[in-house]
């Protein structure tokens, strides 16, 4: 899963004053909550925030000002201005000390098949894969490696190899990349016969 570092400075709460100040320097208030940790409060870059993925899972890396480890985050919440487009606040969830979750992470390919030489047509079943792993450990994809796969070959999940302390947690028997075998091309003779039977006098 994609990992994006976004840095955050604590920030007091109850001062509307200073809030108004800050969002006007473009900044943008935060909270991040989450298991076994106490809630914080900080600011982010507002500019930072909007370069975030859209549409994509993503981790972030929260490195928090006087903090010596990135707290490990999903964002959570947006909440928005009248507009509905221009955010005023967000809530990160803090996946630090959770054990383990689930994301779709995608399918890499790396190499060239053989079967390729031959003909074939490599087909790629699934481009993501479910992995349960401890927040810090999920990785960003998943490499498939299909150089050595000939015509007629066939990966399955349970033949991909994934990093330790990880666990994929689709169907072991489901395909992820097959090797078409190539189309057989029409002769001209075979094309006519097909094209029916000629009349005789």
């Amino acid at each position: 899963m994609q990992r994006i570092t976004l840095k955050a400075t604590p920030r007091k709460i109850g001062r509307k004053s200073e809030l108004k100040r800050m969002r006007k320097a473009g900044w943008l208030p935060d909270e991040v909550y989450g298991k076994g940790v106490e809630n914080l409060h900080v600011y982010i870059s507002k500019k930072d925030f909007e370069k975030l993925p859209h549409g994509e899972a993503f981790l972030i890396n929260l490195e928090v000002e006087g903090e010596k480890e990135p707290r490990v985050c999903i964002l959570k919440e947006v909440q928005t201005d009248w507009t509905g487009t221009n955010p005023i606040h967000v809530d990160l969830q803090d996946l630090t000390y959770t054990q383990e979750i689930e994301a779709e992470i995608p399918v890499r390919i790396v190499g060239t098949p053989k079967g390729i030489e031959k003909g074939g047509t490599l087909e790629v079943v699934l481009h993501t894969l479910t992995v349960k792993a401890p927040p810090a450990k999920l990785p960003e994809y998943i490499e498939v490696d299909v150089s050595n796969l000939d015509v007629g070959d066939v990966l399955y999940v349970k033949d991909i190899p994934v990093p330790e302390g990880t666990k994929i947690m689709d169907n072991p028997d489901e395909v992820v990349v097959v090797v078409l075998e190539p189309e057989e091309e029409q002769t001209e003779g075979e094309e006519s016969a097909e094209g029916g039977e000629t009349q005789t006098s």
